[in-house]
């Protein structure tokens, strides 16, 4: 359930501020005013564990923190603003900004091209203002939707996200939540969805003060980055509404169109009625009630067709999530590695599998993580799958965040492209992966206390230990890992060309939703995989990928009919070796020999 006040410091107009703060361990729990003067406002417990008050003749930009049974005095864990930091107090802020968004309506799943960045790495200045900047760069380049990497604050001004421990509170290095309010209104006011990665399966270690106000976290279960947050065991009800709370922050006051869900599968709940079919229940009666296209999309590597479900049919109604396996398949294709979790992959029939089910593994061995894992989808809209060449896991856990530009030739990049944006999926580019980025993307911090340093120091050099890795990863700690990120100046405006070219082409060749949307057939001698389906626009497009590094001869059925090439990354307009596949074929209703170029990928559509 949700409480009908959200936590923290609401302006109220007037000189009046509500505070709300849930502390069920607490008697007394009384607000000191920091600045710009000092007073305090005793709250008055109102159930279930909440205090709250009103403070007279208060001001937007007041800091203040709770003193909890006259003893700790701690930053506020609904705080909107941290302006000196997670160990700083909070500020309370008005929600006074000046949208001309009010027409917007979002847009459909079906027409997001998604663009995954990281707010500090990605310009110069490293703030939401710089990505303003750049904005029309990237609607040149066909995108319509941004992607931030948890922007709720965290330690320092440096930081993957994930270490966040405000999740109300925008990074106040950014620009705050004034600084991301200018941001979406003028992703808005260009037709681009704004996405923002929340993390509600874990709070950061440093800063982390929930559990001196009350059970936020549980014992029961263990998460990779510390404690579980209580999703299912007493006192739970408040926490859930708490993040409930959180998520309608960013629809409401934030104007976000969609929250990417970090690792569900971390988050543990297990009762009847579980935090993410409630979140999803209240996020639908959102759109609906704003008029407004808003989703969910997850991440998780559990293959459980649950996710998707509706929730009528006892699923958790998520709209989209990513698919680990159809990258883990494309990657292995494109680079041969077999360390880690790729050993389970490695065949073009992997890549078929993710193209005709979604998934590879369904209920299969996995060697990697020895048992079966995942079951068959019962929801195979391809457009709810989220797929990808590259993102921040799969580039910054590597142990030097080295991209594929340092490791594939330019053909091969290009095939990896064409596969991911003429996939019937809805397809995600990582920051600067449209210009061949060299840049790495390591992973990096910025905390204060020299023991959690070393823990992550030591925690990096385990992680990689079944990597066979000869490098060590760089310090995570260290100013250079962090400036070694940013993207760099010099942009390959051939490989930008080459991208715009295939999202405009992609946009107007939308693969149609249902589950028999891709009929596949694969080579079996070499990485050839040919994929088609009717579609309403073309009637028919054959979709062409070899992945081999040698010139193949295949057969294939082509039904009858006049076909025209749509694409052909091999082409010389793409600075490629030159095609070998003719600009129209004739279909008889039998085979076809046809002969492809290494690391090339070709679309056909017939009259």
């Amino acid at each position: 359930m949700i409480r009908e006040l959200p936590p923290g410091a609401t302006y109220l107009g007037g000189g009046r501020c509500r505070f709300n703060v849930w502390a069920p361990y607490h008697s007394e729990v009384t607000v000191e005013i920091v600045s710009p003067e000092k007073r305090h406002l005793r709250l008055e417990p109102v159930g279930f564990g909440y205090h709250q008050g009103e403070l007279e003749e208060a001001r937007p930009g007041l800091l203040y923190k709770y003193r909890l049974n006259d003893s700790l005095l701690l930053p506020d864990p609904a705080s909107r603003s941290q302006p000196q930091g997670v160990h700083g107090p909070s500020r309370m802020i008005p929600d006074d900004f000046p949208w001309s968004d009010s027409e917007w309506p979002g847009l459909p799943l079906s027409e997001y091209i998604l663009y995954e960045l990281h707010t500090g790495t990605f310009s110069e200045p490293g703030t939401f203002d710089g990505i303003v900047d750049n904005l029309d760069r990237l609607v040149d380049l066909g995108i319509t939707a941004l992607e931030l990497m948890p922007i709720a604050q965290f330690p320092g001004d440096r930081n993957w996200g994930y270490d966040g421990v405000y999740p109300f509170a925008v990074q106040h290095s950014y620009g705050g939540i004034g600084g991301l309010k200018k941001l979406v209104n003028e992703c808005h006011r260009r037709g681009v969805a704004v996405v923002v990665d929340a993390v509600y399966n874990h709070l950061g270690p440093e800063g982390n003060y929930f559990s001196a106000f009350g059970p936020y976290f549980i014992d029961t279960y263990k998460t990779p980055w510390g404690a579980a947050v209580n999703f299912d065991g007493p006192y739970s009800d408040e926490v859930r509404s708490y993040f409930l709370h959180n998520a309608l922050f960013w629809i409401e006051e934030c104007h976000v169109d969609a929250l990417r869900l970090d690792a569900i599968d971390r988050i543990y709940d297990s009762s009847p009625y579980p935090f993410l079919e409630e979140l999803s229940e209240l996020v639908d009666r959102t759109a609906e009630r704003l008029d407004r296209h808003i989703y969910l999309i997850s991440e998780t590597d559990a293959n459980d067709p649950r996710v998707l479900r509706p929730r009528n049919k006892g699923g958790l109604g998520m709209n989209a999530q990513w698919d680990d396996d159809f990258h883990h398949a494309l990657h292995t294709c494109l680079t041969g590695e077999r360390h880690g979790y790729y050993q389970d992959y490695g065949k073009v029939d992997h890549l078929g599998e993710a193209f005709r089910k979604g998934f590879v593994y369904t209920g299969q061995y996995s060697s990697f993580r020895k048992k079966r894992r995942g079951r068959k989808l019962d929801v195979v809209d391809p457009r709810r799958l989220v797929v990808f060449l590259q993102n921040h896991d799969q580039v910054g856990n590597r142990a030097q965040g080295d991209r594929l530009t340092t490791q594939l030739s330019r053909e091969a990049l290009k095939a990896g492209a064409a596969t991911v944006l003429l996939s019937p999926f809805t397809p995600l580019l990582f920051m600067g992966e449209e210009y061949a980025e060299t840049a790495p993307f390591p992973f990096f911090i910025n905390h204060s206390e020299e023991e959690l340093i070393e823990a992550v120091r030591k925690g990096r050099l385990q992680e990689f230990a079944h990597f066979h890795e000869s490098h060590r990863p760089p310090d995570a700690q260290a100013v250079s890992t962090f400036e070694s990120a940013r993207l760099g100046k010099t942009r390959d405006q051939e490989m930008f060309r080459f991208y715009k070219a295939l999202i405009a082409l992609r946009k107007q060749i939308q693969w149609p939703s249902g589950s028999d949307y891709a009929k596949v057939s694969v080579e079996q001698q070499s990485l050839v995989l040919l994929v088609s389906n009717h579609t309403p626009q073309y009637d028919l497009l054959l979709l062409i990928i070899n992945l081999s590094s040698d010139p193949v001869l295949i057969e294939t059925f082509l039904e009858k009919g006049q076909w025209e090439k749509l694409f052909d990354s091999s082409e010389e307009e793409w600075s490629g070796p030159g095609s070998s596949l003719p600009r129209e074929l004739a279909g008889t209703g039998g085979n076809l020999r046809l002969e492809l170029q290494p690391k090339m990928v070709a679309l056909y559509r017939r009259r």
